[in-house]
């Protein structure tokens, strides 16, 4: 009943039209399925207009939107780590498209549109670092990680979950960090000691926090926005930054080059822009920072000014060659090891 009084106060906010339509538009969705059907739910409620939504992680995305380049069967692609949005833009896959509420953005957010051509936008924002179950760790006597070095050290072997880097754009971001904070080589050396404390590389970016929740495994490599849910939700679930610095990922959205509703389709995005619809993330338990300054900022959002972060190369590691080479190396150097 709370979920449902919050989406009816949040769509009272936007001014339901209660209008008809039979228009549609197709959105690749690399948000939770919860945040996900909650914007579908509201827009369809305040606008008459229906999204269709495919939920994908962003590395799904883009794989299908490379293979429906010809074809275009998506509208808006709403979510996931800016590095494949920058891709796609790269690859011509992406409208350019300068969105008057722009100046409304933190600068991080206009900086993400500027780098691309004006062919994404930055919507959020969240920090990379681990997650840990409380009580498994002290089940097992396991002191919390604290640093990127501690993931090394052998106690923790079989105790750790990432997500595999060619699925998942969390997984790159920790690539990418790790290369910007290391240098390359001392990067993939590092990620080869790691690779013996995996026990599992997951699909999605969010899978490692789950199965931290559920006491699967004791630590996870996550954003940290992602861990407020499930402690929501009763699991003895706590996170931490690493100290020598992280990075972030800067959750993007596009419109899709040949998009088939593409009125209703920049209708979306200028709506998704709004500080109204920016706070789903946070009725969804989805706690990044939005990218709009009038944003209410919940409680549980990380606050950026306590933690270390790197100064992130987005155009360089956002970039398509130098995404496919980096994950190359770790399929060749790292992944084809025994652990």
């Amino acid at each position: 009943m709370k979920k449902i009084f919050a989406m009816s106060a949040l769509a009272a906010l936007l001014g339901a039209s209660g209008a008809a339509s039979a228009q549609t538009v197709n959105v690749i969705c690399s948000v939770q399925a919860e945040w996900c059907n909650m914007i579908a739910t509201v827009y369809a409620r305040t606008t008459g207009v229906k999204l269709n939504m495919s939920l994908k992680g962003s590395g799904e995305a883009l794989a299908q939107l490379i293979a429906e380049r010809d074809n275009p069967k998506t509208d808006v692609w709403f979510g996931g780590t800016g590095d494949p949005h920058l891709q796609a833009a790269e690859s011509g896959l992406t409208l350019e498209y300068k969105s008057p509420s722009l100046p409304q953005l933190y600068p991080w957010a206009q900086q993400q549109a500027q780098q691309s051509g004006w062919k994404t936008v930055g919507i959020y924002s969240g920090p990379l670092g681990f997650g840990y179950n409380t009580e498994l760790l002290a089940k097992k006597k396991l002191a919390v990680p604290r640093s990127w070095a501690d993931l090394l050290k052998p106690e923790y072997k079989g105790d750790i979950q990432v997500a595999n880097p060619a699925s998942s754009g969390t997984a790159y971001t920790m690539i990418a960090t790790l290369v910007q904070l290391m240098g390359e080589d001392k990067a993939y050396e590092y990620l080869k000691g790691l690779h013996k404390n995996v026990g599992q590389y997951t699909r999605s970016g969010t899978g490692p926090i789950k199965a931290v929740a559920r006491g699967e495994t004791a630590v996870s490599i996550s954003f940290v926005h992602d861990a407020p849910q499930e402690r929501m939700q009763g699991f003895p679930v706590q996170t931490v930054t690493p100290s020598e610095g992280t990075g972030a990922e800067i959750g993007s959205m596009s419109i899709i080059k040949g998009a088939r509703n593409l009125a209703e389709a920049k209708k979306f995005y200028e709506w998704a822009l709004t500080p109204q619809a920016q706070t789903f993330g946070a009725a969804a338990k989805q706690f990044q920072l939005p990218s709009n300054k009038a944003t209410p900022v919940d409680a549980n959002v990380p606050d950026f000014k306590k933690i270390k972060m790197i100064d992130y190369d987005y155009a360089k590691y956002g970039a398509s060659a130098e995404r496919k080479r980096l994950i190359a190396r770790w399929e060749k150097d790292v992944n084809s090891l025994p652990r």
